[in-house]
């Protein structure tokens, strides 16, 4: 097996701003398995936030060459146990060379992820448009070029409710709010007694994961339901996030991958908390892994690659939020390279 290692810059169609950051450009890194005249792909993204660099990836990932080309891949859950210890240090790079080797083990196989764990498509979430952070009649023009029936509205502003308002005269679909820990338990508070009045079906991560004490009132008090994003990393958040969320947001590329994401999704439903997945901004490689997790969600964000304009890969098409799978096997995942 081949480990093969490219890099793309993807070129968002609008800037992308949210509580903490703003962009117009991301850096992404393409993951190949390459094992006799069947390819695997998967996907890193570079992200300030969490301190991930395109050549901190690298780095790991080279550290890490000998053990990815040389293990056999009989399965993906025995391939991602053995390179674990070489690769944990750095979730994002695991997740790469994780959805990498699910994508290859299905090629092989001839079928798709989701079938190949037993899972039925015949049920599965719309997903939703991210509108980001911009004047509001900026947000109001992104959110009727893409009339989709779910949006998530990015805030964390001084004119958050003022947002919601205006954008709720353009349509009637439904609003989810995402604050991006930049909230207080009071602004949450007040905020979601408003937002309810507006359609709003859930917060998603208002508070700073610091702020036990303030998400503990938030869970207990408020009207609306809220969701744990950046307060749900990794698997043994799922435990943490009992008590103080209603549901959590996995992102792949933050807890390693496939494999620990199906974990922390059957630690949340022992828990009783809604699931959802969502996305960075990245390409159809990524989204593609996503959705063979869609028959376990609640909720899905899925849109990160509807945001940029060079798209390096095939995958998932996405209709007015409906999602149609792709009809390639393993993650549904194809690299054009554009």
């Amino acid at each position: 097996m081949r480990l093969i290692l490219h890099q793309f810059e993807l070129k968002l169609k609008h800037t992308f701003k949210i509580a903490h950051d703003k962009r117009d450009e991301q850096q992404t890194l393409i993951v190949e398995l390459d094992d006799r005249g069947f390819s695997g792909y998967g996907e890193a993204t570079a992200n300030k936030f969490y301190g991930r660099t395109i050549e901190s990836m690298v780095e790991v990932l080279e550290k890490a060459r000998h053990q990815i080309e040389n293990q056999e891949l009989r399965d993906p859950d025995s391939y991602f146990k053995s390179l674990e210890p070489v690769l944990s240090e750095n979730s994002f790079a695991q997740c790469a060379v994780d959805v990498a080797a699910h994508d290859l083990f299905g090629k092989k196989l001839g079928k798709p992820i989701y079938e190949i764990w037993g899972l039925s498509t015949d049920r599965i979430p719309v997903t939703s448009y991210t509108i980001g952070i911009d004047t509001i009649p900026k947000m109001v023009e992104k959110m009727k070029e893409f009339p989709w029936p779910n949006y998530k509205i990015k805030l964390g502003t001084n004119e958050d409710i003022e947002i919601i308002r205006e954008l709720r005269k353009h349509t009637q679909s439904t609003f989810r709010v995402d604050a991006n820990c930049a909230w207080t338990a009071e602004d949450t508070l007040r905020n979601a007694r408003e937002f309810q009045k507006l359609g709003v079906e859930f917060i998603e991560q208002p508070l700073s994961p610091e702020d036990i004490d303030g998400m503990k009132k938030v869970h207990s008090d408020c009207v609306l339901p809220v969701i744990a994003d950046e307060s749900c990393i990794i698997e043994r958040d799922v435990d943490r996030c009992h008590g103080l969320f209603h549901g959590i947001n996995i992102k792949l590329m933050k807890c390693g991958g496939l494999i620990p994401a199906r974990r922390m999704i059957e630690r949340a439903r022992e828990l009783d908390l809604k699931v959802m997945v969502g996305c960075m901004t990245e390409s159809s490689v990524g989204i593609s892994a996503i959705s063979q997790l869609l028959p376990l969600l609640d909720y899905v964000d899925m849109d990160g690659s509807t945001l940029i304009s060079n798209d390096t890969a095939t995958g998932p098409r996405l209709e007015n939020g409906e999602i149609v799978l792709s009809q390639e096997n393993g993650t549904g995942a194809r690299l054009t390279g554009q």
